[in-house]
């Protein structure tokens, strides 16, 4: 039966166009605004050039690593031995437990939790390790039932304990490769896949040397990664990582070694200014988490940045979950990325780029021994953030671009200081515990036991966040006068673009508002008590007022005068732009103005 259309609207008879058309399209539109094609390309932290268009000249053949199962686990993580809580979360649909609890605490907490159909992981301490161990020995639960992870790192004693719970427990995994530590500094996606696979290796040097075989050693291991706002390439490293440990089994000999992969949703992009947008980072990092492949998710409350969840927070994180799964049904696809161009190619470059990572790794001598080399790497790749970071080239929702000088402050309990805990102060804990914070202090959201290579943690909006509250500190809150031109139309758009950038550093921007004189302006400077001043207005406005209005306003009193454009030939003090210095410019004001840090 054929379609009731004329030959030319029928599908596939279009005639094809090729990739040298589009580029012909492309450029002549290129011409007009000056740009070149490289504007069009996106460059990663680890090189990668993301083109405009991927077309069946980009194909590779899918490289299907992805674990043939539905769905995957929620699970959260408790860092306070709250039964209450805990079983909350069961109720409400988490699949298994991530436990950062004491080992004393382990078999109050566990009492009435069927084991056989919530694994438990832990968090790395020995003794919780043993206990967990005899609560599985006394639970009703035939040996094959038990899954889950003791998250030991493999030496010393950790050892013996792997061997007991591989001999009473065979699909019991007994450690955890942490790969949060190097995500959590700053570091890219293929250094955080290379240092994995290093650290990985590490483990299996470690195991196969306590006697186990290279088979059992690889069934120990389970992997935890972040996941990002940033979807292919969350999805992309997923896949990637898969790839690459499939390549490390075949090198060792080991067939059909299956990647077990737990994703958390980053900490580096939470943020404390208007944490109600992590909801939407955190969101789109268990989507892409979840299509990426990973065996288990957990999702942190909106809050965690900022001190100890609460139990809407917590509720909010695991029906961020319930409804990708229940509602959405992400998990009945296998790999549905897998044959599209752009994720496939993304795939193959950032395995490519951490193979070499992890390789260089290996020739420094391992892990351990190239401690300062993988330091170094992660801190140029900061750096390099950074800068982007500074100058908004990556923005953040609510912090860099786009805050809200008005919002209420979402206030919670805070973490135990690092003087009584000996850590940092927690991100992503639970608080609702009824136990004393001395008997169970909160501990970060990574493996607060693993090593974490001497690296710092960072948030990618925390020099944003410092200036704010700084701002915050003040008597009165430092202001930045927009001196605007003429009529609200001609104006409005460079006023908008500097009152975001100078709110972004927790500046009030009063502005003059409609104005018909140089005059006029710097009578409403003069009024508004500033000290500060940023010309607003059009490019035809500054060729006929710019002059004389910089000149009115160092009248009337204005100590420092910008410029919202590139050009003038006015005497101004400086110039705010797209792509302009903007974290050194909202510093310079802070530093001009006398602010005390």
């Amino acid at each position: 039966m054929e379609l009731a259309l004329t030959a030319e609207f029928r599908p596939n008879e279009f005639p094809s166009a090729s990739r040298e058309q589009w580029r012909e399209l492309v450029d002549a539109v290129l011409r007009k605004t000056g740009a070149s094609f490289d504007s069009l390309v996106t460059k990663t932290y680890d090189g990668i050039e993301l083109q405009p268009l991927y077309t069946l000249d980009d194909a590779l053949e899918p490289y299907a690593l992805a674990p043939v199962k539905q769905g995957w686990d929620i699970r959260q993580r408790h860092a306070v031995p709250d039964p209450v809580a805990l079983m909350n979360d069961l109720e409400g649909g988490v699949t298994s437990l991530w436990l950062a609890v004491p080992a004393a605490s382990l078999e109050r907490l566990l009492d009435g939790v069927y084991l056989d159909l919530a694994p438990i992981v832990l968090d790395g301490s020995v003794d919780a390790a043993r206990a967990m161990l005899r609560i599985y020995d006394q639970a009703p639960l035939l040996a094959d039932e038990v899954r889950g992870n003791l998250a030991l790192t493999p030496h010393g004693e950790a050892l013996d304990v792997i061997k007991q719970a591989r001999s009473q427990f065979p699909w019991l995994r007994t450690v955890v490769v942490d790969a949060l530590p190097f995500h959590d500094a700053g570091g890219s996606d293929s250094e955080e896949l290379g240092a994995s696979l290093a650290l990985a290796v590490s483990h299996l040097r470690a195991l196969t040397g306590a006697g186990l075989s290279a088979e059992e050693a690889f069934a120990q291991l389970e992997f935890r990664y972040a996941a990002t706002a940033d979807q292919f390439m969350t999805i992309a490293k997923l896949r990637a990582a898969r790839r690459l440990w499939a390549r490390v089994a075949e090198v060792s000999g080991v067939s059909d070694a299956v990647q077990v992969q737990h994703a958390v949703t980053s900490s580096a992009m939470m943020t404390r200014r208007d944490p109600w947008v992590n909801m939407l980072r955190t969101t789109v990092a268990c989507l892409s988490a979840g299509l990426g492949g990973a065996d288990a998710v957990t999702v942190q409350p909106f809050d965690a940045a900022i001190g100890l969840p609460d139990e809407f927070a917590r509720r909010i994180a695991r029906n961020t979950q319930n409804l990708l799964l229940e509602e959405s049904h992400l998990g009945e696809v296998i790999d549905p990325a897998a044959g599209s161009w752009y994720v496939e190619k993304l795939t193959d470059s950032l395995a490519v780029s951490a193979w070499a990572w992890f390789q260089e790794i290996e020739r420094a001598g391992g892990l351990d021994s190239a401690r300062s080399l993988v330091a170094s790497r992660i801190a140029a790749t900061w750096e390099a953030r950074s800068a982007r970071l500074a100058n908004r080239s990556d923005p953040i929702t609510g912090v860099s671009e786009f805050p809200n000088l008005g919002e209420k402050p979402v206030v919670r309990e805070p973490a135990a200081p690092a003087a009584e805990t000996g850590a940092e102060p927690a991100v992503g804990i639970d608080s609702d515990s009824q136990a004393p914070w001395g008997e169970t202090p909160p501990i970060p959201s990574f493996s607060g036991r693993s090593d974490n290579f001497g690296l710092p943690r960072v948030r990618y909006a925390q020099a944003f966040e410092e200036l704010r509250d700084l701002a915050d500190a003040q008597p009165e809150r430092p202001q930045v006068f927009l001196a605007t031109l003429g009529p609200v139309a001609a104006h409005t758009a460079r006023a908008t673009f500097a009152a975001n950038l100078f709110n972004a550093g927790g500046f009030a921007t009063p502005n003059a508002g409609a104005t018909k004189t140089p005059e006029d302006v710097a009578q409403r400077f003069k009024e508004s008590g500033a000290k500060v001043a940023v010309l607003c207005g059009s490019d035809t406005s500054y060729a006929d007022q710019a002059v004389p209005a910089v000149e009115a306003l160092r009248q009337a009193g204005a100590e420092r005068v910008l410029l919202a454009g590139k050009k003038t030939d006015a005497d101004v003090d400086g110039f705010v732009y797209t792509g302009c210095p903007a974290l050194e410019i909202l510093n310079d004001t802070y530093g001009f103005l006398g602010v005390e840090r």
